[in-house]
């Protein structure tokens, strides 16, 4: 149903962070599969992908990986990045009932003060992006980055909390 897109480059850690989220979702099969599409790491996240049995990409780009996508929904996500309980409900209801993309919702806990949301300049890719394969390879022969992707569309909102990767 639904396949997940990472893009990284040294990003260990917090692909460690972000695959944990999703190891419920996979379980219940509504992860088919998750891609790393990485741009020259020096340091362990080709070994962290393999251990988690993530598809790993050493070049291509996210245009690579959207091709190799299974899924007919792509979840695109920082490293990092955190989704919150409960937000496979959210994503299975939305892609039953809607063909446009979605981003989920900052976690309460992780939005900082008004002033700060209202002066700050928001990663595109931050609150991660819901997309159909379709549009996105349509997206991807323009954008070179997931980042970029992720900011040329608009999106409804889910009500499904995740907690964005810190900033690089």
């Amino acid at each position: 149903m639904l396949s997940v897109l990472i893009e990284t480059k040294n990003d260990e850690e917090g692909l460690a962070r972000t695959l944990a989220s999703l190891v419920g979702a996979a379980v219940e099969g509504v992860v088919r599969d998750v891609i790393v599409c990485d741009g020259g790491s020096t340091d362990q996240t080709r070994q962290v992908a393999d251990h988690a049995g993530c598809q790993f990409l050493a070049g291509g780009g996210i245009a690579a990986g959207i091709r190799k996508a299974k899924g007919e929904w792509l979840l695109l996500l920082e490293p990092g990045a955190r989704l919150g309980e409960g937000w496979t409900d959210d994503v299975i209801a939305h892609t039953a009932e809607a063909s446009t993309p979605a981003r989920f919702t900052c976690a309460s806990g992780e939005r900082g003060s008004f002033l700060a949301r209202l002066f700050s300049r928001r990663r595109p890719l931050a609150e991660a992006l819901l997309i159909r394969k379709g549009q996105a390879v349509v997206l991807s022969k323009r954008a070179e980055s997931a980042e970029a992707i992720a900011q040329a569309v608009s999106a409804k909102r889910l009500r499904a909390e995740l907690s964005p990767a810190p900033p690089r």
